[in-house]
């Protein structure tokens, strides 16, 4: 992440709408004001991370374009979503018995106690049911799927299989173990007083393999969850202009400044890009 933050910036793309700007909703642009530079800008922040988050959770577009493929991601993604929030709410969960000796269960004195363990368990078992569905459906639409086949790789068949494993061994867990899913607030709590204590080889297992499932991830096409907000913030979305002395400008100066590496009839390799850029190099 710190790499892709730190590359040159990107070149202008040019699409609308753009979510932050005034004139959204037909795809209007700061630029169509007269003497545009001469007044202050009017950005709706807030519209941009809603419209992302609407995208997040939606996925509309697969819907309008892909129906059949949707009904495999959808579920996937949210059960995706939703076993990582499990995990944070058995940490957290974990955290207050450890600090305070707050009870975690239904009948619990403390009305946060219940709202937890209700709250657990209803996101665990729609991720384990979801997550399910979701590699099953993906499995068999990019199997079945000529168009989609055609771009799978071995990685993304091992990815579906491997993905429902971790679902299946919580749902497992939850269905014949542990309906209370106190044994992963045990084990953190364990954790973070550091104590050891076992807990059942079902739940052991959904440990292990979510714990493998999160160093994965980031050797995986998920990643784009995070890559993503900067493609769309910093390439997509990005309409700041370039002013005499901004920072825009020193950001452009100092790509201008960098040496091109590749030739062509239009271009020298060795030069600057500046160079290129107000030189005619036609005929050359």
């Amino acid at each position: 992440m710190a790499k892709i933050v730190r590359m040159p910036i990107h070149l202008r793309w040019e699409l609308y709408p753009v979510p932050h700007e005034k004139g959204y909703k037909y795809g209007g642009s700061y630029l169509e004001e007269l003497e545009w530079w001469t007044k202050p800008r009017e950005k709706s922040r807030m519209r941009s991370i809603l419209f992302l988050i609407k995208k997040y959770l939606s996925f509309s577009e697969y819907f309008r374009r892909n129906r059949s493929y949707w009904f495999g991601l959808y579920p996937w993604h949210i059960g995706f979503y939703l076993i990582v929030f499990f995990h944070i709410l058995s940490f957290f969960g974990a955290l207050l018995i450890a600090t305070t000796g707050l009870a975690i269960i239904p009948e619990s004195t403390n009305i946060l106690g219940s709202i937890i363990y209700y709250l657990t368990v209803i996101v665990a078992v729609t991720s384990f049911i979801l997550g399910t569905v979701g590699s099953i459906g993906l499995l068999i639409k990019r199997t079945a799927d000529p168009d989609l086949r055609a771009y799978a790789t071995p990685i993304n068949y091992f990815n579906y299989l491997f993905f429902l494993v971790v679902f299946l061994s919580g749902f497992f867990a939850w269905l014949f173990v542990d309906p209370t899913l106190a044994s992963y607030r045990e084990f953190w709590v364990n954790l973070i007083t550091l104590k050891y204590a076992a807990v059942e080889p079902a739940t052991y297992t959904h440990i292990m393999l979510f714990s493998l499932f999160l160093i994965y991830l980031p050797f995986t096409r998920s990643t784009h969850y995070i890559t993503k907000i900067i493609a769309f913030f910093k390439v997509r979305w990005d309409d700041t202009p370039n002013l005499p002395g901004s920072s825009m400008e020193s950001k452009i100066k100092k790509v201008l400044s960098q040496p091109v590496g590749w030739s062509g009839p239009h271009i020298r390799s060795g030069k600057k890009w500046s160079e290129n850029a107000t030189s005619n190099t036609e005929g050359k």
